[in-house]
């Protein structure tokens, strides 16, 4: 046996299922909390444990979580439910189409995931989904053999990169002239803080862009290789169905229901108005209209002219709702987290650790391991930049060092580990019928190869 299927057989008999995961994490971060949590809230407490639970439970019902929740739902359903439509079955039907061979469908799905991933996380994620078992179904109907672990692994390496990217949440966020001020608490360093940092200083940095033309070019190489050395088989994957009107005599209002007319008008409608709201964004060149909530605005609009009428439109939804369910039971575990690592001081003094190494290298290497840490347990990269873009701006500001790369080196430890927290996994792990042991053994090399990539950008620029 070689040591790429030693490598994946020992994942696949140790790892338990993302549940089990999350429910893991929660009982470290409880033990964690227990043992190092400080503050008013425990000085004020007569029972430590009482108020370690309180914070857990407060977690768990957030109304802001289920806000982003929602949103994050919404998306996946919505990318499933546009994949399932005949254009885009067409679509990705004509890329696998240059796939012959596990090593050629790796580097296909990996190639295209990464891009699709640069200008949005959402698209990335359920366009990689889509293209790994669209390989599966063709690999099926051809009986051609292939490695349905490695090829979902390279469906799912967008989120390793989209940070950098252009829906990258920290780099959107800076770029917002309130931003930085509210993050601050107004606070601005006799006159030393930015009003924001354009970007032109992040995502279109020189750092950056080498970044992403080395993960453009090593990733598919090195996943292309990778199939070259693992054990193949013929995968046994139904072909996805495709959603059809119904056939035969149609009564009354059920003419409304299934009327092309109709669905397309008003999908057409809604992009008409998308349109308008980008026009109505100032520098509409920066992209800050791409919003989760006009990502899922654009997608319902792009369902109903993709699929025609409001009939074959619900039956995709019916399809691919079953996506979403695990992020559904997972999200408040997290959010549980969450609250936890922050209203115990633990996230905080994680951050706060890099303050006492501010030198140009030690910084952003120090930003971004503990970024790495944080995404493990709190997997949402807006949230962690609530908590750790505080620490970063002043350390940076105070020591003279650069900010935007603070910014960047931050991005890259969160994406990072989304190679090793099999989180948002869950709609692709949905969408292809694998499980997270499959993928995450090709995952990690994915990870070391990306520990290597960012870190010696962060030394050399």
């Amino acid at each position: 046996m070689s040591f790429t299927d030693s490598y994946s057989n020992l994942f696949r008999k140790l790892l338990p299922a993302p549940f089990t995961i999350a429910l893991v994490l929660t009982l470290i971060s409880f033990v964690l909390v227990m043992i190092f949590g400080s503050g008013e809230i425990f000085d004020n407490s007569p029972s430590r444990l009482i108020t370690t639970l309180d914070l857990w439970y407060s977690g768990l019902w957030d109304p802001k979580g289920f806000s982003f929740a929602m949103q994050m739902m919404l998306m996946l359903l919505l990318g499933h439910v546009v994949a399932l439509s005949r254009p885009i079955n067409r679509l990705l039907e004509l890329l696998a189409g240059y796939a012959k061979d596990n090593a050629s469908a790796a580097f296909l799905v990996t190639f295209f995931t990464i891009i699709m991933s640069l200008f949005n996380w959402g698209l990335g994620l359920v366009f990689g989904a889509l293209f790994a078992r669209k390989i599966a179904e063709k690999a099926t109907a051809e009986n051609w053999k292939i490695n349905y672990g490695l090829i979902g692994a390279c469906g799912y390496v967008g989120l390793m990169v989209w940070h950098g990217g252009l829906s990258g949440s920290a780099p959107i966020k800076v770029a917002d002239q309130d931003q930085l001020m509210g993050l601050m608490k107004g606070n601005t360093f006799d006159g030393r803080l930015p009003e924001l940092i354009p970007m032109t200083d992040t995502v279109f940095s020189t750092m950056n862009l080498v970044v992403v033309i080395i993960l453009l070019s090593v990733l598919p190489f090195i996943a292309m290789l990778l199939a070259k050395k693992v054990n193949t088989s013929v995968p046994q994957v139904k072909v996805m169905r495709n959603v059809q009107g119904r056939k035969g005599e149609l009564l009354g209002a059920e003419k409304i229901d299934n009327s092309v007319w109709i669905g397309r008008g008003l999908g057409i409608a809604l992009l008409l108005y998308a349109i308008f709201r980008i026009y109505k964004t100032p520098e509409p060149w920066m992209l800050r209209f791409l919003t989760p909530d006009f990502m899922n605005f654009t997608l319902l609009a792009m369902a109903f002219v993709f699929h025609g009428s409001i009939k074959r439109m619900l039956d995709a939804v019916e399809d691919a709702i079953g996506g979403v369910s695990g992020i559904l039971l997972q999200f408040p575990l997290y959010y549980g987290i969450m609250s936890l690592m922050q209203g115990s001081g633990l996230m905080a003094e994680l951050a706060e650790s890099i303050s006492n190494i501010s030198g140009d290298i030690s910084f952003p290497l120090m930003t971004f391991a503990s970024a790495g840490v944080m995404n493990v347990f709190v997997p949402s990269g807006g949230g962690q930049w609530v908590v750790q873009g505080p620490v970063i701006v002043e350390t940076a500001i105070n020591n003279g060092l650069s900010l935007p790369k603070g910014v960047m080196a931050m991005a890259y430890g969160d994406q990072l580990t989304n190679m090793l927290q099999p989180f948002w996994a869950l709609p692709l792990l949905a969408i292809t019928g694998l499980k997270a042991k499959e993928i995450l053994p090709y995952t990690l090399i994915f990870m070391l190869l990306g520990i290597i990539i960012f870190s010696l950008a962060l030394i050399i620029f």
